[in-house]
């Protein structure tokens, strides 16, 4: 495999990512691309990128937790999320640190031990919180700033299997998720 393409990142970040048990995630401008669509009907739509689908297969394979904590509650959201397999959703918490809180009190995680991904001031307090901080280029500046590393791509474009591949770079996993692919005909 070739290294060209592959995301380097600092020996300080995959040493502060080898330890992450969790990765929580927001929903919309981080899944989804933030725009809020509706048919005529009323109906809400959404778009979610499949690479960051396989990538949260892929850290939950690896033995790394997913959540979802988002301020919306979403029929579709629950969709993607149970065709992912993702076994925490909390839907409509504009409190994202508090609800945080919780599963990492349910789930016996330190602090330390989480990743968290968002974009907007309702995340900020939960990037603070984790111990590694994750959001995207179109995040608000304020979050880019307090976060420990923002993905080259955009949210609804990949930023999560960005994440991931950080995830499983930092633990050691990458190559093994990758093998199966590259196997010869």
């Amino acid at each position: 495999m070739t290294d060209s393409l592959r995301p380097q990142w600092p020996a300080s970040l995959l040493r502060k990512a080898a330890g992450i048990r969790l990765l929580a995630l927001d929903v919309d401008g981080i899944m989804t691309d933030g725009k809020l669509l509706f048919s005529a009907s009323g109906d809400e739509l959404k778009g979610f990128n499949i690479l960051d689908g396989l990538g949260l297969k892929q850290v939950m394979a690896a033995g790394i937790t997913v959540a979802v904590i988002t301020g919306r509650t979403s029929p579709l959201t629950r969709k993607r999320m149970s065709d992912l397999g993702i076994p925490h959703l909390m839907q409509g918490r504009e409190d994202k640190k508090i609800a945080l809180q919780e599963l990492v009190d349910k789930l016996g995680i330190d602090p330390a031990g989480i990743a968290y991904m968002g974009d907007d001031l309702p995340d900020l307090p939960a990037i603070r919180f984790a111990g590694l901080g994750i959001t995207v280029p179109n995040g608000y500046w304020l979050v880019r700033e307090q976060a420990d590393v923002c993905t080259s791509v955009p949210g609804g474009s990949g930023a999560v299997r960005e994440a991931c591949d950080l995830l499983l770079t930092a633990t050691g996993q990458l190559e093994g998720t990758l093998t199966p692919y590259l196997q010869p005909d």
